[in-house]
């Protein structure tokens, strides 16, 4: 039998994320090909888990399946202080009711009553109501906190403190469901996430995407012209292949070249200062540094060339694929 939400779970409801497509929005053939993946994954019911580096798009695509699901999307972000009660809620007080009773008037009965208080939070509200929870970057949280989620995934089970709720477990709402990011090259903040619940999910890698998609995504979320676009993301690209770097230039990195050039209105073009050391502040503190730590010149001078081949007076305005190995 379906229950009214709780004050707390129609508070959440309220403030829940209502997706909808935003002039950002970028449709390509690989994008449509993983979501169609995923989605029937989680048509079928199984938790889908987006897992790459930082600046791969993995937090985009989750909240872009989400809302294709057409439910209402719950987001919560994974930290080191998490424990269970950070999922599910637990006991927040008291509350005390208190009852006069004058029924004889020459008699006064009181009674009161103490009782827990208890406020949901994200897994508990999803489950109850049939949302989408995106669990972003989940084994950010410690493993012991993500327990919880072994009967979630598997039996449809949420099982719930005795004292809270009265109950001891809840039936999953049959439109419950679980979409999960985690960047396994980010050591830092991050917990080894246990077996049991990787093995409920169905893990579908994102390094980074193709030429064209990577093209459709910079011009989407900078306004610059796509020519343009292009030159920045096959100047980034080629720098990623190359494995100079110490930190992956990703996506992200050609986005906020694009980005600022749009807004500084600058020229994309290697003869241009201001551009050039735009470029150089976005990319050179990814690069590989000397023997003693500091910038190696010798890494500038390789980004240098980088733009020169792609953004020179030689490079080529037609929209072709990069070559290989430039920067090396």
């Amino acid at each position: 039998m379906a229950h009214p939400p709780t004050s707390t779970a129609q508070a959440a409801l309220d403030n829940a994320l209502r997706l909808q497509p935003g002039p950002e929005h970028v449709r390509t053939a690989e994008l449509d090909a993983i979501h169609g993946r995923a989605l029937a994954y989680l048509n079928v019911g199984y938790p889908v888990h987006f897992r790459g580096p930082a600046g791969s798009g993995k937090t985009k695509l989750a909240l872009s399946l989400a809302q294709e699901l057409a439910r209402p999307v719950l987001l919560l972000v994974g930290d080191d202080t998490f424990d269970t009660r950070s999922l599910i809620g637990g006991d927040t007080g008291t509350r005390t009711r208190r009852v006069v009773d004058r029924y004889i008037t020459s008699v006064m009965k009181m009674e009161s009553e103490t009782a827990p208080v208890w406020l949901d939070r994200a897994l508990t509200i999803a489950c109850t109501e049939g949302c989408t929870l995106v669990y972003d970057e989940f084994n950010r949280a410690p493993a012991s906190a993500n327990n919880v989620l072994l009967t979630v995934l598997e039996e449809r089970i949420l099982v719930l403190p005795k004292s809270g709720r009265g109950e001891t477990a809840v039936r999953v709402h049959p439109e419950f469901r679980a979409i999960f990011t985690s960047n396994p090259e980010d050591h830092a903040g991050t917990h080894a996430a246990q077996d049991a619940l990787i093995d409920r999910m169905v893990t579908i890698d994102v390094e980074s995407f193709d030429r064209d998609t990577e093209i459709a995504i910079t011009v989407a979320r900078s306004g610059l012209a796509e020519v343009d676009a292009a030159r920045i993301v096959d100047m980034v690209r080629d720098f990623r292949r190359s494995r100079e770097w110490v930190q992956r230039p990703t996506l992200r990195a050609s986005i906020m070249i694009a980005r600022m050039a749009q807004r500084l209105e600058l020229r994309v073009a290697a003869d241009e200062p201001r551009f050039v050391q735009l470029c150089l502040d976005l990319l050179a503190s990814r690069a590989k540094p000397g023997p003693n730590g500091v910038p190696d010149p010798r890494q500038r001078q390789m980004l240098a060339r980088l733009i020169e081949h792609f953004c020179g007076a030689e490079a080529a305005t037609s929209l072709r694929p990069a070559r290989a190995g430039i920067a090396a």
